[in-house]
């Protein structure tokens, strides 16, 4: 899924427990489904950035020099606008769109 374009909120909202635990039976096992896909999502997103913001690296270390670009500062305050990875993860979670298995329960 492109998380550019994902409906998650931008902001976070009071969620209700219960209703983490219908896909597993089990209100942390979820969570902690949760948990890893949002480092997934977070490391994607990190990737992602830094591959766009690589581009404007400076090879000179004279602290005295300080560009700015606004190509650089529009890419930053794309990203800072968009849903936090955790926001993310729970409404993929929520739409079923995030595959998991518990070794464990799969005997």
């Amino acid at each position: 899924m492109s998380h550019n374009r994902t409906n998650a909120e931008t902001s976070t909202i009071t969620r209700d427990l219960k209703d983490f635990d219908q896909e597993t039976g089990n209100v942390y096992e979820s969570i902690s489904i949760m948990s890893k896909r949002a480092n997934q999502i977070s490391a994607e997103l990190k990737e992602e950035i830094n591959g766009k913001l690589a581009d404007f690296v400076s090879t000179t270390d004279n602290l005295d020099e300080v560009f700015e670009n606004r190509e650089q500062i529009e890419i930053s305050k794309y990203y800072e606008k968009m849903p936090k990875a955790t926001l993310i993860a729970i409404s993929e979670f929520q739409a079923d769109e995030v595959y998991f298995k518990n070794p464990s329960k799969e005997v």
